[in-house]
């Protein structure tokens, strides 16, 4: 049988064994090139498939929300169970608060308060926000609106219910206040749920901006977002909390006048300045009114400033300890940091001494308007 040239060659390229361990290794490179090239094209594809699935599932999962108002599920104890477990008549509890969009003049104070929240976070941000560490530091879970939201009050104590709140596993919480339903409310519901922390399914997505108490249009606003939301509000003696906010102006503004002469409009009359926001945010009654326009009383509840100070129910004595000097519980050990945690330096001022003579006037002048919020409410919180 005669060959044709080129099958001499290849037998002869064949029958030498080394050339045959380099046709071999050429023939292997070329397959693993091709296979390369195939696996990058078709890899290629899968980022934009993922994103694309997920951005779908937000979407339907937000409009759901937005539409239902969507309901909060889990379990817990104390207060946090309360926000774990279906809409129900909600107990008392306690109080801190922000600035108004209430009716303000020359003699409204206020405005120095918006850094307030920044200060008291420089403290906190080294401590990681408790629950699930893992899976949020690969990237696990999803970024949700609010099912809850400490709406109030100002000075009454919010910081504080925040911060034994996130003790919780269950709960995921916004450290600095968004303000959104107040001063950032053009900029949208995406921008707003951009803010919040990620959660997995059972968690609780929480926020607190004290001020939106007292801004006439927050209620109608958290309602369009969902009317599920549940809402904390901390209420204080009013008294007190006027003090209080006079204090915190006080450390910033020592050149302002005094709290007797910013009381009152006529101090020879004794006629009350309620346009003072001080004044006016402890007209609790009228402010609560705004709210039951658009929420049923059993969608909020009332936590009492001076029983989360003395007695600070939700979380156990293994989590805080009271510090004398403050005059409120801290805690022992903030998640992911070996020292205990307290509230910053602008929490636990020493108040400035005022005439007793204007205190009384000023808890003559609440009177009625805290018997009223107490049948409101259908709790007496004993400030008189």
């Amino acid at each position: 049988m005669e060959y044709s040239p080129v099958c001499n060659s290849v037998y002869a390229a064949w029958s030498s064994p080394v050339k045959k361990k380099l046709l071999l290794l050429s023939i292997m490179f070329l397959i693993w090139v091709y296979m390369l090239y195939s696996c990058v094209g078709y890899c290629s594809t899968m980022p934009s498939l993922v994103v694309d699935s997920y951005r779908g599932k937000e979407s339907a999962s937000l409009g759901k929300r937005t539409e239902s108002g969507g309901g909060v599920g889990g379990a817990g104890g104390g207060l946090a169970s309360r926000l774990l477990t279906k809409p129900q008549p909600w107990e008392d509890i306690e109080s801190d608060y922000e600035e108004p969009t209430v009716r303000t003049s020359s003699r409204d104070l206020l405005d120095t308060d918006r850094t307030e929240d920044w200060d008291d976070l420089a403290g906190m941000r080294a401590a990681a926000e408790p629950g699930a560490m893992s899976s949020f530091s690969s990237g696990a879970g999803s970024k949700k609106l609010p099912q809850a939201i400490i709406i109030g009050v100002k000075k009454g104590g919010t910081r504080a219910l925040l911060e034994f709140l996130r003790v919780h596993p269950d709960i995921r919480a916004v450290g600095a206040e968004p303000h959104f339903f107040d001063r950032n409310y053009e900029n949208g519901l995406e921008w707003y749920r951009e803010l919040m922390p990620k959660t997995l399914e059972g968690q609780i997505t929480m926020e607190k901006t004290p001020s939106y108490f007292v801004t006439r249009e927050a209620p109608a606003r958290i309602a369009a977002m969902s009317r599920g939301t549940k809402l904390i509000v901390v209420v204080r003696d009013p008294v007190t909390r006027a003090i209080s906010d006079y204090t915190q102006t006080l450390s910033k503004k020592p050149d302002i006048p005094s709290f007797e002469s910013l009381t009152f409009k006529n101090r020879t009359t004794g006629l009350i300045d309620t346009s003072w926001s001080a004044v006016q945010i402890g007209i609790y009654a009228k402010h609560l009114d705004n709210w039951l326009q658009y929420f049923p009383m059993e969608q909020l509840l009332f936590v009492s400033g001076e029983r989360l100070i003395s007695d600070p129910r939700i979380i156990t004595d293994k989590h805080f300890y009271f510090n004398q000097t403050k005059g409120f519980p801290c805690l022992k050990k903030a998640e992911g940091s070996s020292k205990p945690h307290c509230l910053g330096k602008t929490k636990g001022r020493t108040h400035p001494n005022i005439d007793p003579e204007v205190v009384q006037r000023l808890r003559d002048f609440y009177r009625p308007f805290n018997l009223k919020f107490y049948q409101m409410t259908g709790h007496d919180f004993g400030w008189d």
